[in-house]
């Protein structure tokens, strides 16, 4: 088993295990005609297994789906935080007002902009824009994680937009939708069960283990706690294509309608971003967590949004979302580790520098 983990962790092989997560679910989807069912969202799923009334029917169980595919994402790389990193991250100014301008003052403009030249059917553009609104409060760590970026510095991000968007999300909505009626604790809600709970679990592991074995004992389990991620990612993406498979195969127009201009969106800001860090002579790691905090959206919030205060047809055009999101964000994660010498002359994996004449110019 260990052996398997570790070779999950093989970043050559994880387009190919991608690709066939994405067929796994999609034909799971088809078989079970799982778009069929009224899904729980997970949070309630979650609830009523502590109150003791969770009835294991097929929806209730496929809503468990995704967040333990994020726990299984998030642990590892929470396995990682040391405390006092986090603290330095807390002082880096410079980077945490770039992923503000760009989060609440360019981002939400552009899918907006993009909503308006790909998008015709009123609906599916009230979905993507409401997808751009707010900023991703879990899976860009592990992004960050797997381009080997500064994951304290994401997990401060993080934090601090997970509050940020309670305060600012229905002032856009309102700016860029119009009134628009939701409850602001499932933010808070997401965030314990998304960010909370593994950060938690990481921080323990690692100071109990750490403890006893020090931390050639971390080194130890790093390889395989990688493994468990990539493995997390896998069964999260066979997940959500399954919970729209038969739809994908029913209606790729609206796949097809949705994924330009979220493709471009997602690029864009990132390759943006980038430039931007690297021009301000932020290192690599702080580069790369600066740009995926800036990208990333947070699909729970809006599909949890969509569903409680739009029509069945925003609700889609949300959850169709991630299905794009993830494996562009992959691709980001496989550009930003091959341009790591290109443009910081260094090598992603942390191996020996790469002089790269004008790299920094």
């Amino acid at each position: 088993m260990k052996a398997v983990l570790i070779r999950l962790e093989d970043f050559r092989l994880l387009p190919i295990f991608v690709v066939v997560s994405m067929v796994i679910g999609i034909a799971i989807g088809n078989a079970l005609h799982i778009s069929d069912f009224a899904l729980t969202p997970p949070i309630d799923a979650l609830k009523s297994i502590a109150g003791g009334t969770f009835e294991p029917n097929v929806p209730n169980i496929l809503s468990l789906g995704v967040p333990i595919g994020l726990f299984l994402m998030m642990y590892p790389a929470m396995t990682n935080v040391r405390l006092t990193e986090v603290g330095q991250a807390f002082r880096s100014p410079r980077q945490l007002g770039v992923v503000l301008f760009f989060n609440y003052l360019i981002a939400p403009f552009v899918m907006l902009g993009l909503a308006n030249v790909f998008v015709s059917d009123p609906e599916l553009h009230t979905g993507l824009v409401l997808y751009g609104l707010a900023p991703c409060i879990a899976m860009v760590i592990i992004f960050t994680f797997l381009a080997k970026g500064n994951t304290p510095m994401a997990l401060v991000f993080v934090a601090l937009n997970s509050v940020a968007q309670m305060i600012l999300i229905p002032v856009f909505a309102r700016l860029l939708i119009g009134n628009v009626d939701f409850d602001v604790w499932v933010v808070a809600e997401s965030v314990v069960l998304y960010l909370g709970l593994p950060l938690v679990l990481g921080v323990a592991t690692r100071m109990i283990v750490v403890r006893r074995h020090g931390e050639a004992g971390m080194d130890t389990l790093k390889p395989m706690l990688n493994g468990v991620s990539i493995l997390g990612l896998l069964f999260t993406l066979i997940v959500m294509f399954a919970l729209k498979g038969d739809l994908i195969l029913r209606r790729p127009a609206i796949v097809l309608e949705m994924a330009i201009p979220m493709t471009l969106f997602f690029i864009t800001m990132f390759f943006v971003v980038l430039l931007v860090g690297w021009r301000l002579r932020f290192s690599y790691r702080d580069a790369v967590a600066v740009a995926f905090n800036a990208t990333g959206r947070d699909f729970e919030i809006a599909i949890a949004i969509a569903i409680t205060a739009f029509s069945p047809t925003v609700a889609l055009a949300t959850v169709v979302g991630p299905l794009i999101e993830v494996p562009v964000m992959l691709f980001l994660v496989w550009a930003a580790m091959r341009l790591a010498p290109v443009l910081f002359g260094v090598r992603a994996d942390g191996g020996p520098p790469v002089v790269v004449e004008g790299a920094r110019a």
